[in-house]
């Protein structure tokens, strides 16, 4: 590994990174919210392309605009301690409801589980090393690329499912902690990484120029993804609206379409 990118890694480790990182988020998304008493939900990066999706459906449906602020789970929950602003927060682990829980930031009984994130391998096609399992990512000449445990919710995942196989990420030549998932799956798709961990239904978005290596259910760890409407909500209905209409049979159905597990039976 080069010294440059040595430094590179050392330095976005540091916890003034990720205070940095979210301090700086804050202040652009404060930027963007002017006078607007749109109803806003925080998102997890991952979970983008259904809750895109229905988010326009539901406006359409009540002539509102849902603001959605999309960024890693860690990072979108420093926003709203800063902030004490904002509807509604859907990460992508239940461990940052929790967390919020703790901080009183979300409402009495008003969280329900969408669907869930499974851990898998993504393998660019350009990579010239057998990758089957997670033992062979500690093979030294590969590029791996992990999120952030400080920033999104699979880099955190992601150090909980290594160790729980007796695996160290200090083992792994890590050359990439990335702030989102998406991030890691684009970098894979590129041929910059040759492996990372990401969740599966994002390691769909990359199939043309990637190959998923799933992990034995037995050796995995998987996420729920919630949804909760928070204390600060100024549209505490609707909001509450918007998270019947996300679980219902029609939200399901969009999740689903975007390849999301909605269910550990499948």
């Amino acid at each position: 590994m080069s010294e440059s990118l040595s430094g590179v890694r050392d330095c976005v480790k540091t916890p003034w990174f990720a205070a940095t990182v979210v301090a700086g988020s804050v202040f652009l998304a404060c930027l963007g919210c002017g006078g607007n008493d749109a109803p806003r939900l925080y998102c997890g990066a991952g979970i983008r392309p259904p809750v895109e999706e229905l988010a326009r459906e539901f406006g359409e449906r009540h002539g509102v605009t849902i603001e959605v602020d999309y960024a890693g789970s860690e990072v979108l929950l420093g926003r709203i301690k800063l902030t004490g602003q904002g509807d509604l927060y859907m990460p992508g682990d239940r461990h940052y409801i929790e967390q919020a829980e703790e901080a009183g930031l979300i409402a009495a009984e008003k969280t329900k589980d969408v669907c869930y994130f499974v851990p898998v391998i993504l393998v660019s096609k350009e990579c010239p090393h057998d990758i089957q399992s997670l033992d062979d990512l500690k093979n030294p000449e590969l590029n791996i690329g992990l999120g952030d445990p400080k920033a999104c919710a699979v880099g955190r995942k992601t150090i909980k499912l290594l160790e729980a196989n007796g695996i160290d990420k200090d083992d792994l030549n890590v050359v990439t902690l990335a702030l989102t998932v998406n991030d890691l799956g684009n970098q894979v798709a590129l041929g910059s990484l040759d492996a990372a961990i990401v969740w599966d239904a994002v390691a769909q978005r990359f199939s043309d120029k990637t190959v998923t290596v799933k992990i034995p259910r037995a050796k995995n760890i998987i996420s729920t993804v919630p949804i909760a409407v928070l204390k600060s909500s100024k549209h505490p209905e609707l909001a509450e609206q918007f998270v019947e209409f996300v679980t219902s049979e029609r939200g399901t159905e969009v999740f689903r379409k975007h390849h999301f597990t909605t269910s550990l039976d499948d």
